[in-house]
Order: structure tokens, then sequence, then C-alpha cells
């Protein structure tokens, strides 16, 4: 996971000059024993803007890219809410519990600074994440930290990211619109190229010395009987391709994302689907989105950012067949007909997050349309199979047409079903599915993909979509809450 950062934790105390400063520095003291992760002390304790300014720099050379802001007492207002400021990065800002020492000289008030210090950070327009609640003992503290990790990891992964594109959207997919206003809004660079470019790269990196190594590579991956052996060395090149062409545009920026365009003249003139060498990519923390997708790969990397995993980007395909969910669902799992769909994309899930019968194959629609049917050649490069059961979250931030960030999240898991269908595909089930697939997905008009990460990732991926500044987002909400535009007769 090359492509993800890696979060570096600073700890700050900050003391309000009318409280001892001994037991704000006390209380940081407890929580770097009560964290269980690295998290370098500040000795500077901040009582004022000079104090302020010693401590930022102090974690600026220890090499910090996140701090928590830790109201020991009630804190000072103005040089607490500076360090945000000052600091280029995310800033938790948590406060004390008492119960530590007597309630005369003991009581540190950090309940009540809390409020200023939001009221202040409000006041002069600067972000600073909060937990849900966040006062707390130092074993709350270390457990509020490392929940931070994944958010913090998130955002400065975006604020550094670049999204690389190659052509244009597909004639027929054009929900997958992609205002850039919103990637700038964010900080997100884009950087938009044709068709053409990648294949003239592509081309000049025919016999690359390199690409014997990547062959073998990829046949170790998947095992013997598994893959064309004499479309590796075409893949390669492209892996190859891309990976160089990161390189060498990703500019001021540290981490890309990249989404391009598999279909339809791709695979003939390049001589392969694309989608075996995206589920490698994606597979160390890069990911590729189908069809130019640009919110796609921004969504995906999010997720990769918040689970340190390997994600995938699916369509929201198909309704599960209701003999399937008869004889292979009801009365084994607590899902509904509704709950349950089908997730599938050509062949871009990577393997490590497939069955173990996964293989590289051909897309069978692409086939019927290309090659007539026919022997598949250029059509092949799909990497195919059902996808692993377990917990999953389903996510998307997209903008919309108007220039509007909005986001969805539900949680769920693919289930131990087989699909007995083709592509990169597997049986999801959300509880509430078809309503939140009406009144949010089809109400709110999202595109039909949507990413996927591995594990439930739902708490992170809202604070950091709150972070960000996205207003609208959105969730399966249960049956006793009912959505805006939900008929209640219905």
């Amino acid at each position: 996971m090359q492509n993800i950062p890696e979060v570096k934790l600073g700890l700050i105390a900050v003391s309000r000059d009318c409280f001892v400063i001994a037991l704000s520095e006390k209380r940081r003291r407890n929580i770097v024993n009560a964290y269980k992760g690295e998290l370098y002390e500040c000795p500077v304790t901040v009582e004022n803007e000079r104090d302020m300014q010693k401590a930022v720099a102090d974690v600026k050379a220890a090499g910090c890219n996140a701090l928590v802001v830790f109201l020991g007492n009630f804190g000072p207002e103005t040089p607490e809410t500076l360090i945000a400021k000052h600091f280029d990065g995310p800033c938790m800002f948590v406060a004390a519990a008492e119960g530590d020492g007597d309630l005369i000289n003991g009581r540190g008030d950090a309940y009540c600074g809390m409020l200023n210090c939001s009221y202040n950070l409000g006041m002069r327009h600067l972000k600073g994440y909060i937990p849900e609640y966040p006062v707390g003992t130092a074993d709350d503290i270390a457990k509020m930290i490392a929940d931070f990790v994944p958010v913090a990891r998130a955002i400065i992964g975006v604020k550094n990211l670049k999204i690389i594109t190659f052509g244009p959207r597909p004639q027929d997919f054009f929900a997958c619109n992609a205002p850039i206003k919103g990637l700038y809004e964010l900080g997100v660079e884009i950087e938009e190229n044709s068709e053409l470019d990648l294949l003239v790269s592509y081309r000049e990196h025919a016999n690359d010395p390199r690409i014997p190594d990547v062959c073998a590579d990829m046949a170790a991956e998947m095992g013997e009987g598994r893959y064309f052996p004499d479309l590796l060395s075409r893949m390669a090149q492209f892996e190859l391709t891309l990976l160089d062409w990161i390189e060498a545009h990703k500019g001021d920026k540290k981490y890309v994302a990249l989404a391009d365009k598999c279909w339809p003249a791709f695979p003939k003139e390049f001589g392969f689907e694309p989608c075996y060498v995206n589920s490698r990519l994606a597979s160390r923390g890069i990911p590729v989105a189908c069809e130019v997708d640009i919110y796609g790969a921004l969504s995906e990397y999010i997720g990769a950012c918040v689970s340190n995993d390997a994600i995938t980007l699916l369509d929201i395909n198909n309704s599960v067949p209701k003999q399937m969910w008869e004889s292979e669902i009801k009365d084994k799992y607590d899902y509904t007909l509704t709950d349950t769909f089908m997730g599938f994309h050509c062949g871009n899930t990577p393997s490590c997050k497939m069955c173990a019968d996964r293989a590289v194959k051909y897309q069978l629609i692409q086939n019927r349309l290309l090659e007539n049917g026919g022997e598949p050649d250029f059509t092949r490069g799909t990497l195919e199979g059902d996808i692993a059961p377990g917990e999953i979250t389903f996510y998307r931030l997209q903008c919309d047409s108007d220039g509007f960030l909005r986001s969805y999240i539900a949680e769920g898991e693919v289930l131990p079903v087989r699909t007995t269908s083709f592509g990169g595909i597997g049986v999801f089930a959300i509880h509430e599915m078809g309503r939140f697939y009406r009144h949010v997905l089809i109400q709110k008009r999202y595109p039909h993909h949507g990413a996927v990460a591995f594990g439930h990732h739902g708490k992170s991926l809202f604070e950091v979509f709150r972070f960000l500044g996205v207003q609208d987002i959105a969730y399966n909400q249960p049956k006793s809450l009912p959505y805006p535009t939900e008929n209640p007769w219905a």
C-alpha cells in the first residue's frame, strides 16, 4: 500500500494560565501511556500564542502530519485553535474528564473549555475533528485517537491526491459525470488525458526489460491454469506504462488514483482488457476506476485510506432471482429479497478479495459486441469469479451536475452464495436496501457505480465526509425512520 499515507501523530496539551499547568501535563502523560500505537508527545504545553508557535514547530520537526490537541484543563481558546491554523494537517480536539484529582485544586473544567474551543474554531473558519463525545479519561481518549487514525489518513490522502484519467466517459455512461469543481473544493488535482496519449506511451514500453519480472509475478499471483500465458506480456507492458505515467505526472501531489476508458476502442487497440491490471494496482492502494469514473476513483481512494486495504468499484447491478433467495438465503440469513442485490464488474476486483477459483477470463459482453461472439482474443483480460464472503461497506462520494457534493454509506456483507454468473460478482446484502435504493440512490440520482471497502468502515467514512464538508451523507435508514420522499402508505 505504497500509495497510502502513513499517519504520524503528535500530541499537544494546552492549559489555561489560571489553571495548574501540571494538571494538563500529567493528563497528557497518561494518554501517552494508555495509547498502544506511535504517538509523539510534544514537550511544549500551550498557554499562549508564543507557546503555540513553539509547539507547532516542534511537532513539524518531529515529522508529525496529524495532531491531537488535548485540553487537559479549560484551555486557552485563541492559542489552542490557532494550532489548527498553523499546522498543515488534520487536528483532533479532545478534552479531559474529571476523576483523577480532587474537585478544588484538581478540577480542570475541560468539559466547559471544549465548548469555547469549538466556538472559536467556527469563528476563525478553521476545521477541527471533534469526536462524537470528545471528553474522556486517558483510556477513553486513547480509543478516540485510534479511531482518528483512519480518518486522518484519508484526509491527508485526499489533500495530496491527483486523479489521472484517460479518455472521455463512454457514450452511454454519462451517469459518471464529473464536475471538477467539487474536486478543487476538496483540494484534489486532476489531469485528463486522451486514450491516444496512453496508447503512445504503451507502445513505447514494448520490449521493456522489466516485463518478464512482471509476467512472473502475475503468474505467481494467479496460479497455473488461471491465466492466459500468451496475454501476460501485453498486460505487464500496460502495468508498467501506468506506473511510469504515475511517476512522471503526479506533479506536486504525493498520491494518485486513476480512471480509464476500458471500452469500446481500448481492447482492440491495446490487445486486451485492462481489468486484471487495474485489479493489481488497486491491491497496492492505487485505485483504477472503470469507464473514466472520476468520483468513483476518488471514492475508492478514500476507502483505501480508511481501511488501509484493497478496495473495488462495482456496478449496483442486478437483483437476486427470487428462486435463488428462497433456496440459498431465506431462513438462513436475516435478509429479505429486496435487501439483496448483485454487485458486479467485468473483472477489476483484486484477487485477494475473491474466492480461490478466480481466474483471468474474457469479457463476455464485449466478446459478443467486438468479436462477434467468436474465439476471444483481445477481449481477454478480466479477472472473474465470485467475490469472497465477508463484511463490506458500500459507499460513494459524488459531485452532482449542480456542483454539490453528496455521499452515501451503507454497511452490509457479501453472502457465501454462489452467483452462477460471470464477471467479478457477489451476492450483497444490506438491511433495508430496497428503500435505500429507491430513496437515496435513485432519488438523489447517483450513478450505477459504488465503491466497496472490505469490512465495516461506515463510522470512519462518515467522519471523513463530514470533515471534508459534505453536508448530505445518506445511509440505509431503518424502517422506523422514513426517508423524506418515502410514501407512508406504500
